[in-house]
């Protein structure tokens, strides 16, 4: 349902609250496994790691609805059912609805999640003679990257 005189980069606001919302849990899931889990010698190690990746979620949803009060953005409903998750939303008194299907969305949260990690395919920071050769040109760092917002995937607005 479209909502009169909502911009193309607010529907990428409210998608990307809702992955990352998704992208929070799944961080908090994960680490609370590994911290329970007894199978590690280390698990702090790992743990410091995802909540390093929480972290970096939890400053990018801050700023999001910092953006949504000032534009009178709302999420109030999310459901979700076999093939995906939908969510009712409110922006400057009218009613809207996006649809995510999970292919889309599974597709998103994991590039995602290697970007808040650091681990999204860029060169190890860890140089030897022929990456530091290699990687000399490059400037784009994982941090830049993970706070990109995009629109992107299988949703229906």
């Amino acid at each position: 349902m479209a909502v009169p005189g909502l911009k193309e980069d607010e529907l990428a606001l409210i998608k990307s609250a809702l992955l990352l919302g998704f992208l929070q849990k799944i961080f908090q899931r994960d680490a609370r496994i590994l911290e329970q889990s007894g199978v590690l010698k280390s698990p702090d190690v790992y743990v410091d790691f995802i909540r390093g990746g929480e972290r970096r979620v939890n400053l990018v949803l801050a700023e999001i609805h910092d953006v949504f009060r000032e534009r009178k953005i709302e999420i109030y409903r999310v459901t979700q059912d076999e093939s995906g998750i939908e969510a009712e939303y409110r922006c400057r008194g009218f009613h809207g609805k996006m649809r995510i299907l999970w292919a889309g969305m599974r597709r998103e949260i994991s590039s995602r999640m290697r970007a808040y990690l650091g681990s999204d395919g860029s060169p190890s920071p860890i140089k030897t003679k022929q990456s530091a050769s290699l990687s000399s040109h490059k400037t784009n760092s994982p941090v830049a990257k993970s706070a990109h917002i995009t629109a992107k995937g299988d949703s229906k607005v």
